[in-house]
């Protein structure tokens, strides 16, 4: 093995030996073998792929930005066979190297940067008082109640964990199939867990406010024995032999696993192969995604509780849509061992709840490192329910909450800051051009769905627009290594950026849907919140797809009243600070307890 100084000795000698091999195959002379101990040279392995010429670099160069003259493109013709194209053996062989999904890459993303503190330096979660509200009479009250409440009547046993999966599965046979946000129902599944939690509460064995509460989780999860499709048509019949690590948790914690839900094709969107996911307040306009069957399934008060993930804005476009709470975590905080990759360094698995201490319930029980995830790190959890928000320093940026996607809910949000005693401050970032990360975000997709691209399964896809994914792989084959690198730079750049807001304030509130927050935010790692904090009227169905002049949106007359949420992003693992803001805006604002219409 060549070591760092060697392979700086040689690489000189090596770009020399490309040369003359260069030379030696335009001129049909033979390349002779080095006399012994004569050091490894670069471009003298035979030649491997398929041959290009200057013509396969002239088109290229619209691609890669770099303008080449006619000898030097000559010159790269070629040498690329070999030069360049025995890098590419561990894909195109002879000695080729299967690389499953659960590899990530070598490079790990940190959130944290050096100095920068990492978090709480405790564990604390205190809940909010045990108010005693009784037990509804109507069926339909009692699933739309949260998992706060819900946990409390199963504690005191005014209400059985069976009974309360019953009222989930009529309820989930009864609005499904307006809805699609179930892939499989795990009934039977369900009710063996629900009767298992009725017998352990019974025999004085409780196990926390998780017991007894029937969840659903993204169709990216695995669930041993029980398919797990990523929504899309090439893994329709893939059964895991074992149980994700979130799943497990929950199993631990006590919850009863009802369903299997929704999502936009690996992950991207609201429209899987059985559908398209519906919102429960708008049925004529999909959930949004790719959390798509959590926000349905949640706001319709078809589960408890649901998990969801998060790459780009999984978790708060759904939740904003469908009205609930979503939770997007650090990156790093919860495991994702067993989850289905689309990016190593983006992805984060979080809760979707209908309100903001159910999603802290839920992130206290599935928290903390696995060794199946490489990025998952220790990390601490500091909540109190029945803390004040009052002196905590809430940025916005005065612009954005001026401009589109902004509306009258958002600004009255911050007003209602003020209100509570806490301390709007303006911030800034820089005028970047944050779509440029991006690139980590294609690179790092197509990466993990290589054999599905190269190996012809897109095409089993349902969708095949420009701004789906089986387009986007392929196109991402095209994306320059360099420019990776660069965009990688460039996030760390971000990064420090970031940190600089967050020493000035504790919370940031934005548009949920502002791109530059979506977008950098999910980059860095930091943790959001979006909660329902009002409702606006829409005259146009919304949709996550790049309009279509032949399919147009449906209009409405009058407009229609739909939720609209709000998002608050926190310190990098201070999840604890964001929700206590959430909370106080949750209970000033008072609209989390509406449910849609009929249901």
């Amino acid at each position: 093995m060549n070591t760092r100084r060697q392979f700086l000795i040689t690489a000189p000698l090596g770009v020399l030996g490309a040369a003359v091999a260069c030379r030696g195959e335009q001129q049909g002379a033979t390349v002779s073998a080095p006399p012994p101990g004569a050091p490894p040279t670069f471009g003298t392995a035979p030649v491997s792929g398929p041959a290009v010429s200057r013509l396969t670099f002239a088109e290229a160069e619209k691609l890669a930005q770099v303008t080449m003259s006619a000898a030097e493109r000559e010159m790269a013709a070629a040498s690329w066979r070999q030069s360049m194209a025995p890098l590419l053996e561990r894909r195109v062989g002879p000695r080729k190297i299967a690389l499953e999904p659960h590899i990530a890459p070598a490079t790990r993303w940190n959130p944290v940067l050096a100095g920068e503190s990492s978090g709480p330096t405790r564990d604390t979660f205190v809940r909010s008082k045990n108010e005693a509200i009784p037990l509804p009479t109507s069926d339909a009250d009692i699933a739309i109640s949260p998992v706060t409440q819900l946990s409390r009547w199963i504690e005191q046993k005014t209400l059985t964990s069976e009974r309360l999966t019953t009222i989930y599965l009529t309820r989930i046979e009864r609005f499904d199939p307006m809805l699609r946000c179930i892939i499989t129902l795990t009934k039977d599944v369900a009710l063996a867990q629900a009767k298992k939690a009725d017998a352990e509460i019974a025999a004085g064995r409780y196990r926390g406010p998780l017991h007894g509460i029937p969840f659903g989780v993204k169709d990216l999860l695995d669930t041993a024995g029980i398919a797990t499709t990523y929504g899309a048509e090439p893994f329709r019949n893939r059964v895991p032999a074992a149980d994700s690590a979130v799943v497990q948790r929950l199993n631990e914690a006590g919850a009863v696993l009802i369903a299997k839900l929704s999502l936009g094709a690996l992950a991207l969107n609201d429209i899987w192969f059985g559908g398209q996911t519906m919102n429960p307040w708008l049925l004529e306009e999909g959930a949004s995604g790719s959390s798509a069957g959590p926000g349905a399934a949640t706001a319709a008060g078809l589960v408890g509780f649901s998990i969801g993930s998060e790459t780009g804005g999984s978790i708060v476009s759904p939740s904003m849509r469908c009205g609930i709470t979503g939770l997007r975590p650090t990156f790093g905080r919860v495991p994702r061992t067993g989850a289905m990759t689309l990016c190593w360094s983006l992805d984060k698995l979080g809760p979707m709840t209908r309100t903001v201490e159910d999603a802290m319930l839920v992130l206290h029980a599935i928290t903390g490192p696995d060794a199946g995830d490489v990025s998952s790190v220790p990390s601490h959890l500091e909540f109190d329910a029945t803390a004040s928000a009052n002196g905590l320093r809430v940025g916005y940026f005065p612009a954005w909450m001026k401009e589109n996607p902004a509306t009258d809910v958002d600004r009255a949000a911050l007003e209602t800051v003020k209100k509570l005693g806490m301390v709007a401050t303006e911030v800034s970032l820089p005028d970047w051009p944050y779509g440029s990360l991006q690139h980590v975000l294609f690179s790092e997709a197509a990466a993990a769905f290589e054999e599905l691209t190269l190996g012809g399964g897109l095409s089993t896809m349902k969708v095949q627009v420009p701004d789906a994914w089986p387009n986007l792989f392929r196109q991402a084959r095209f994306l320059s290594a360099v420019d990776l690198v660069q965009a990688d730079r460039f996030r760390r750049r971000v990064a420090t950026e970031m940190a600089h807001v967050f020493s000035q304030v504790d919370v940031l509130l934005v548009p949920s849907l502002r791109d530059e927050m979506l977008t950098l935010s999910n980059f860095t790692g930091h943790p959001s919140l979006t909660l329902r904090a009002g409702f606006v009227n829409v005259s146009e169905a919304r949709s996550d797809w790049a309009p279509d002049p032949k399919n147009p949106l449906p209009k409405f007359s009058p407009p229609r009243r739909v939720p609209h949420g709000v998002t608050l992003v926190g310190r990098l693992f201070d999840e604890g600070t964001v929700a206590r803001a959430g909370l106080a805006l949750e209970r000033a604002i008072g609209v989390v307890g509406e449910r849609p219409p009929g249901f």
